[in-house]
């Protein structure tokens, strides 16, 4: 078994395989980045090739496109590294994608892959670092049913639920949908806060009874804590901005008969732009 991305999300995964016994090798190109798994008993891997000449599972959990591609491509990564040890192997190595990209990405690296003899399967996930922590991550895959199966006692050391949505590709658009469904309800607990000012209602204590009652929301729940645009675009402004933007060059080729969920998405990130243009021109006073 083996990891690469060991950030905020693949730090607490990697630790959650390697607590549930699998034997783990490690892959960053920071070494102070491995120094928290020092004393766990993992190995750690010199280069990619060697993380792939080694494993027959890799996940990573990477940033975007352009750094899943490093990863994987290349005489020195991970699939050249999987390839030049197949020989032998009874069945075929597999990598796990667990970054939120393009459909159209995953699909092309996993028909790329089988031409080496290696399985791909995309794994997005969703709750945060808490959840990777706790073994709750909600891990929406697409691939071989059967490269499933062989991988999904992995998947269920931090992921419950963890659920095969379709071929390779199902996982990022379920993904997708679902962050793009978070930042259109961004939009509307934003606006119904403002509404709130305007009638002079209690924020905090309206706060407390919306998520009790059944306006109840995690959307509304992160803009609560938050406490303003400026923290929030800072928080989850980029990420959100990458991952609605990808939901609409699919939706594009979709032709969906309402664009009502596109639109309160990108209202959201026209207000974290705008947050970031007054903070920028506040700090330049």
């Amino acid at each position: 078994m083996g990891c690469v991305g060991l950030g905020m999300q693949g730090a607490p995964i990697a630790r959650r395989i390697i607590d549930a016994g699998y034997a783990t090798t490690l892959y960053a190109r920071r070494a102070t980045t491995l120094d928290p798994f020092r004393t766990t008993g993992a190995a750690i891997a010199g280069t990619l090739r060697e993380l792939g000449e080694r494993c027959d599972l890799v996940a990573v959990c990477v940033m975007d496109d352009a750094q899943l591609e490093e990863v994987l491509l290349g005489d020195e990564a991970i699939l050249a590294g999987m390839t030049s040890s197949n020989v032998g192997q009874s069945s075929r190595k597999v990598v796990v994608v667990h970054s939120t990209v393009h459909p159209n990405t995953v699909q092309r690296l996993a028909a790329h892959a089988v031409e080496l003899d290696v399985e791909l399967l995309d794994a997005p996930v969703s709750g945060g670092p808490e959840a990777a922590e706790h073994g709750t991550l909600t891990v929406m895959v697409g691939g071989d049913p059967a490269t499933f199966e062989r991988c999904v006692d992995v998947l269920a050391t931090f992921g419950d639920p963890v659920r095969l949505l379709g071929p390779v590709g199902s996982g990022q658009l379920a993904k997708l949908l679902n962050n793009l469904l978070f930042t259109a309800q961004l939009a509307l607990a934003y606006d119904t806060s403002t509404l709130a000012s305007a009638l002079d209602l209690d924020a905090g204590a309206l706060s407390e009874v919306l998520l009790r009652g059944s306006a109840r929301s995690y959307a509304l729940e992160v803009w609560s804590n938050a406490g303003s645009l400026n923290a929030l675009a800072a928080l989850a402004g980029p990420r959100l901005e990458k991952d609605v933007g990808l939901m609409r060059d699919v939706a594009a080729t979709a032709q969906p008969g309402s664009t009502l969920a596109l639109d309160a998405a990108q209202q959201t990130i026209e207000l974290f732009d705008d947050a970031r243009r007054r903070a920028e021109a506040t700090s330049t006073e």
